[in-house]
């Protein structure tokens, strides 16, 4: 039997099992209160087990999604997948048992209550898709399963949640709630950047990892943790959705996020992969850095560099990471002309973006991973970079010296007043007259002398032109 392993914060843990295509992910969105699993009328849509906190009245405790639960071999997928739900199982405090009411009880239910009696004591029945009168039958069925009174709900609906909460509250201790910390980026002042940056480092790193499908992204996670916790195998495409991984690196917390390969929108041509890049587009959005892995027997196919050009784009700080080096071994200078190229290929690909870090390992047998968390907690720095406002306008006047700006309508453009409004990516304000006639190639130029005098390579940089205001401008002209 299940003991129980509360997590270190004493928040009660959950997990939500069943055969395939009972409604689990359905119910965890429900619970979650978003759409944080991916739901779809197709079997065996979850695959890995993913973990987000969620609430029900005043119970609050962290759920557990699992793949659906089948009798096949350990060498097949679906076998992993089982062996992954059962893992889960040991971890929690107590287990929702779903079926399908209106399908009734099926074998594979019996099968997987008998081994459920052995290894767990806390087993709620729930049996969903219960609205209406289709789910009575099955209901009546769930009660031969040997866990006391099923629950009938709706998880698509919302119905019964009331009778799943009074069943919960008699398993898991209800948690008082902890205000929680506002996770967006703040466009803090210059006395407000030491409290900020002390915040952020309270906070979980938010570490994405995407790439194309079947280039390691796994592998890599799981040999970053010490252990498997995310499904692996020689079948591309395993993952599906977003799995989220809470882990500590050097006294740091870090949240791992492992995510669906996305192939070129040319060749998607199912909606469940539709949804599944989608959901990795989100994490892109939501992480502080993102891993872009490439395998290193086919660097930097275009949809690498779009994928990188997406991480940019959304200002997140970028780190290349190039898997399967131990491919590129046996020939040296094939090696050396294949980083050349990657190299080359970067610098081309994003100008405003210099000196992207790369990192070359085998996640297969860990040789060189140890070299990405370093450059990745660099990266984050840089990121997080804020320059005092005295400090950039003497860096202002030096480069209006060095490189005079443009003239316009005959008169020099002057830059009055420069500071830095955001971090997370350094984002400044350049107050100058006649500022749209500045011209994107001496803008360029300060963003380049910015990254080089300032240390800030491979994070983007934003540079946003305010024209100065002019005194007479609110004056009325005079009446002729």
């Amino acid at each position: 039997m299940a003991n129980s392993l509360s997590s270190g914060d004493g928040v009660p843990r959950v997990a939500i099992v069943g055969r395939p295509n009972v409604g689990k992910s359905t119910l965890f969105n429900r619970l979650v209160g978003s759409r944080h699993a991916i739901v779809d009328d197709t079997p065996g849509v979850t695959r890995d087990v993913r973990e987000s906190p969620a609430r029900l009245g005043d119970l609050k405790f962290t759920l557990l999604d699992t793949a659906g639960w089948e009798t096949a071999d350990v060498a097949r997928l679906e076998g992993r997948m089982r062996r992954f739900t059962e893992r889960a199982v040991d971890t929690v405090d107590a287990v929702l048992f779903l079926i399908d009411a209106r399908a009734g009880v099926l074998p594979l239910d019996e099968a997987f209550a008998s081994w459920l009696r052995k290894r767990h004591e806390k087993v709620i029945v729930v049996a969903n898709k219960c609205e209406g009168r289709a789910g009575q039958n099955g209901l009546a069925e769930a009660h031969a399963l040997g866990f006391g009174q099923p629950i009938p709900v709706s998880a698509e609906h919302g119905e019964g949640l009331s009778d799943l909460h009074e069943a919960m509250a008699r398993l898991i201790p209800a948690v008082e709630d902890e205000e929680e910390e506002d996770e967006a980026d703040e466009e803090v002042s210059d006395k407000h950047a030491e409290a900020a940056a002390a915040a952020a480092a309270k906070r979980p790193l938010m570490l994405a990892i995407v790439g194309r499908p079947n280039v390691g992204k796994s592998t890599l996670l799981n040999r970053l943790v010490g252990e498997e916790r995310v499904l692996t195998g020689p079948e591309a495409g395993i993952t599906r959705d977003s799995i989220r991984v809470e882990w500590e690196w050097r006294g740091r917390k870090i949240r791992l996020i492992d995510t669906a390969g996305m192939r070129r929108r040319s060749r998607i041509d199912h909606r469940l992969e539709t949804m599944s890049v989608a959901d990795t587009l989100d994490a892109i959005r939501l992480a502080d850095v993102v891993v872009v892995v490439l395998d290193a027997g086919d660097m930097l196919e275009k949809q690498d560099l779009t994928l990188a050009g997406r991480v940019i784009d959304e200002g997140r700080a970028l780190v290349i990471a190039v898997n399967k080096t131990d491919l590129l071994t046996d020939d040296r200078s094939g090696a050396s002309k294949a980083w050349r190229k990657l190299n080359d290929r970067l610098e081309s690909s994003f100008t405003q973006v210099k000196d992207v870090p790369i990192v070359g390992f085998s996640a297969l047998n860990g040789r060189g991973v140890e070299r990405l968390m370093p450059k990745v907690m660099e990266t984050y720095d840089t990121w997080n970079l804020r320059i005092k406002t005295p400090q950039l306008n003497r860096w202002l006047r030096e480069m209006e010296v060095l490189h005079p700006p443009p003239l316009a309508k005959g008169r020099r453009i002057r830059l009055r007043f420069m500071s830095q409004i955001k971090t997370r990516p350094p984002t400044f304000i350049l107050s100058a007259s006649q500022a749209d006639e500045l011209g994107k190639d001496y803008i360029r130029f300060l963003v380049n002398r910015l990254r080089d005098d300032f240390g800030m390579p491979g994070v983007p940089i934003r540079l946003n032109m305010r024209k100065a205001k002019n005194p007479y401008a609110s004056r009325a002209k005079p009446q002729r």
